[in-house]
C-alpha cells in the first residue's frame, strides 16, 4: 500500500507539472519568439522485493524547449537580410516618386522652359514671350532647388536613423550580454530565458545583419555582417556615430571596443542600418550627383549659347543661369595647408562621380570614392597647367603634406545652387550678334543665307566687315585676299560663318554688321531652343533630354530592383518562419489533445491514491477489531 501511494503521488506531481507546461504553451501562443516546451518524464528507481523489482513511479527529468537550432539560425539570417532590403526599398521608392511624379519631377518644367524659348524664337521682340522665358526658367531652377532640398532632408533622415539605430543596438547588445551571464550553461538554463535571448539576437541582427554563434559554455556571440563582434560572452561592444572626415554634417558608424573607436565600412553592416547606408551611397548620392550634372550642363551650355547672342540693348548676352563651382573638401586629418579650387573644364568628360585626390610621393593621384578604382589624372596643379580629372580642372594653392586627401564632388550639390542670373526680360540675348546684308546694286543672284557664330569670344566678332567678289570664284574681306570661293561653302572670318545662296557675280558686296539695339532678330533664340537635344554629355553621345530621361529611368529601375529583392526575401523569410514554427510553434490542437490526455492521466493517478487510501483504511479497520 505505501508503494501504491508513493507511485500515485509521483504520477500526480508529474502530470500536474506537465499540465502546467501545456498551460504555459497555450498562454504564450502569441508571444514573439516563444518555443513550445515539453516535459520529459522518466521512471523512478525500482525497489527489489526478493522476487523481483517493483517500479517506484515516475518523475520529471526536465522541461525542455522544442527547437531546431539550424531553423533558428536560418530565420535570424533571413530576418537581417529582409530588414536591409525593406529599408532600401522604402527609401528608394521615395526618391523614385520624387523624380517620376509630374508634380515633383523636373521633366515637365524642363519641357516648359524649352517650349518657352522656342516660342520666343518665333517672336523675339514680344515682351510677353520674353517674360514667359524668365518665368519658366525660374520655375525650373526652383524645381531643381526643391529636389535638392528633399534629398538633403532624406540625407538628414539617414543620419538620424543611424544614430537612433546605434542606440538600440547598444541596448540589445547589453541585454544579450547580461542574459549570457544569467543563462550560463544552456543545458540547465530556463527555457524562457533562452527564448528571450534568441528574440533579442534576432532583433539585433535585424539592425546590423550578421550572425550569432553559440560558444562553449552556452553563451551566444553576435557579429555584424562584416565580422565585427557586437557581443562576446558577457561583454558588449558599443556602436556610435562619428562625423564624416570630409563632410562634418554627415555621420558614419564607428565601433567602440576596449577604448578604441573604429570606423565601420558600409559593407560591414547589414540589416536596417545597412539598408540606410546602401541607400545613401547607391541611390541617394548618385541621384544627387546626376541631377547636379544635368543642372551644370544646362547652365554651362545655355550660358555659352546665350553669350553668343545680343540682347535688346544691343549688348552681348551675359550669364543666363548661375551655378556653383565643384566642391572640394579636405580630410579632417590633413597636415598640410593646401587648398584646391575647382572649375568645370570639359563638360563631355564630366560624369559627376565623387573622387578622392591624394598627395603621395610628390604627385597627385585620383580614385573613385565609392569603389577605390584609379582614375586618370593629368596636370601639375598650377594655373597654367591645372589638374584635370573627370572633366574638372583644379588649381592647387598652398603646400600639401604626404598623404593629404581631398574629396572632389563635381556636381553633388549643384542642383540646389542653380538660379536665374537675370531679371530684365530685355537682357535675354535672342538676336544673333551680327547680321549680313547684300548690297542693293549687286548683279549676281547671291543672297545672304545662314549666318552663324563660330567663336562668340572673338574680339572682332562685331566689327563691321565687307565681303567683295572679284569674280565668281574669288572674294576679299575688307580688302584682304583674294580667297577662293566654292558655291555652298561657308565664308568664315572674325568668329562668324556665312553661307550664300545663289551665285554671286564680280563686284557683288555683302556687308557684315553688328546687330543693334531693339532688334527683332531671332537667330540666337532658335539656337537656344535646340540646346536640350544637343549631345554634349558622355563624350558627345548623350543629350540633356536623354540625361533627364536616363536619370528618371535609373532611379525607377533601382527602386523596382530593391522592391523585387525585398519581395523575394520576404517569401524566403516566411519559409524560414514556417520551418521554425513547424518545430517550435505552439499548435492549439496538439496542446488540447495533450491537455485532455494529461487530465485523464492526472485523474487516474488521483484514483490510485484514492484506492491506496481505501486499502489502508481497510487494514486499519481490521486492526481495530
Amino acid at each position: 500500500m505505501p508503494d501504491a501511494l508513493s507511485t500515485g503521488t509521483s504520477a500526480l506531481l508529474a502530470f500536474q507539472r506537465a499540465l502546467s507546461t501545456v498551460s504555459h504553451n497555450v498562454a504564450n501562443i502569441e508571444t514573439a519568439g516563444y518555443s513550445r516546451q515539453r516535459v520529459e518524464l522518466e521512471t523512478q528507481n525500482p525497489a527489489y522485493v526478493g522476487v523481483g523489482y517493483i517500479g517506484g513511479g515516475t518523475r520529471v527529468s526536465g522541461i525542455h524547449r522544442v527547437v531546431d537550432e539550424l531553423a533558428n539560425a536560418r530565420l535570424i539570417d533571413s530576418g537581417g537580410e529582409l530588414a536591409r532590403l525593406q529599408q532600401l526599398s522604402t527609401l528608394s521608392n521615395r526618391v523614385d516618386k520624387l523624380m517620376s511624379d509630374t508634380a515633383t519631377g523636373v521633366s515637365g518644367l524642363w519641357s516648359g522652359f524649352f517650349d518657352a524659348v522656342s516660342a520666343l524664337s518665333a517672336n523675339a521682340a514680344a515682351p510677353a514671350e520674353r517674360q514667359n522665358v524668365l518665368g519658366q526658367a525660374n520655375a525650373l531652377a526652383t524645381r531643381f532647388q526643391q529636389l535638392q532640398g528633399q534629398f538633403d532632408t532624406m540625407s538628414s533622415e539617414v543620419d538620424a536613423g543611424l544614430a537612433a539605430g546605434a542606440q538600440e543596438i547598444n541596448r540589445l547588445a547589453e541585454e544579450i550580454a547580461r542574459l549570457n551571464g544569467r543563462i550560463g550553461s544552456a543545458a540547465g538554463a530556463a527555457p524562457d530565458l533562452l527564448d528571450r535571448r534568441d528574440q533579442l539576437v534576432a532583433e539585433l541582427v535585424g539592425y546590423t545583419g550578421g550572425s550569432a554563434r553559440q560558444q562553449d559554455g552556452g553563451a551566444v556571440n553576435v557579429f555584424t555582417a562584416g565580422g565585427q563582434a557586437l557581443v562576446v560572452g558577457t561583454q558588449a561592444s558599443r556602436l556610435g556615430t562619428v562625423a564624416d572626415p570630409y563632410r562634418p554634417g554627415r555621420v558614419q558608424l564607428a565601433l567602440e571596443s576596449q577604448g578604441q573607436s573604429v570606423r565601420l565600412d558600409e559593407r560591414a553592416i547589414g540589416g536596417r542600418l545597412g539598408g540606410l547606408l546602401e541607400f545613401r551611397s547607391q541611390v541617394l548620392d548618385p541621384t544627387q550627383a546626376e541631377l547636379g550634372r544635368i543642372a551644370v550642363s544646362l547652365a554651362s551650355r545655355f550660358n555659352a549659347g546665350h553669350a553668343a547672342g545680343v540682347d535688346q540693348y544691343g549688348q552681348p548676352g551675359g550669364a543666363f543661369f548661375s551655378i556653383p563651382a565643384p566642391r572640394v573638401a579636405g580630410h579632417a586629418g590633413n597636415a598640410g595647408d593646401a587648398a584646391l579650387g575647382a572649375t568645370i573644364g570639359d563638360l563631355g568628360a564630366l560624369d559627376g562621380r565623387d573622387l578622392l585626390l591624394q598627395w603621395r610621393d610628390g604627385a597627385w593621384t585620383a580614385s573613385r570614392a565609392d569603389t577605390g578604382q584609379s582614375v586618370p589624372l593629368t596636370g601639375s596643379g598650377t594655373a597654367d597647367d591645372p589638374l584635370r580629372v573627370g572633366g574638372v580642372e583644379l588649381v592647387v594653392s598652398g603646400a600639401p603634406a604626404e598623404g593629404d586627401r581631398f574629396l572632389l564632388q563635381p556636381t553633388a550639390q549643384a542642383a540646389g545652387g542653380l538660379a536665374v542670373a537675370i531679371s530684365d526680360p530685355a537682357r535675354i540675348a535672342a538676336a544673333s550678334p551680327v547680321r549680313a546684308q547684300a548690297a542693293l546694286d549687286n548683279l549676281g543672284t547671291g543672297i545672304a543665307g545662314a549666318l552663324g557664330v563660330t567663336d562668340a569670344s572673338h574680339p572682332a566678332l562685331r566689327t563691321p566687315a565687307t565681303i567683295e567678289f572679284i569674280d565668281a570664284d574669288h572674294y576679299t574681306i575688307d580688302g584682304e585676299g583674294p580667297f577662293p570661293y566654292t558655291a555652298g561653302e561657308a565664308i568664315e572670318a572674325n568668329g562668324w560663318s556665312l553661307v550664300l545662296d545663289g551665285a554671286p557675280a564680280a563686284g557683288d558686296r555683302f556687308e557684315i554688321q553688328p546687330t543693334g539695339a531693339g532688334s527683332s532678330d531671332n537667330g540666337n533664340a532658335a539656337l537656344l531652343a535646340g540646346l536640350d537635344d544637343a549631345r554634349v554629355l558622355d563624350g558627345g553621345h548623350l543629350s540633356l533630354n536623354g540625361a533627364i530621361s536616363g536619370l528618371t529611368t535609373s532611379v525607377g529601375s533601382a527602386a523596382r530592383h530593391a522592391g523585387y529583392a525585398a519581395e523575394a526575401q520576404a517569401a524566403l523569410h516566411a519559409q524560414a518562419q514556417s520551418a521554425r514554427d513547424s518545430v517550435s510553434g505552439v499548435n492549439l490542437d496538439e496542446e488540447a489533445a495533450n491537455m485532455l490526455r494529461l487530465q485523464q492521466a492526472y485523474q487516474a493517478a488521483a484514483q490510485i491514491i484514492s484506492t491506496a487510501d481505501t486499502l489502508f483504511q481497510s487494514v486499519l479497520g481490521a486492526v481495530r477489531r
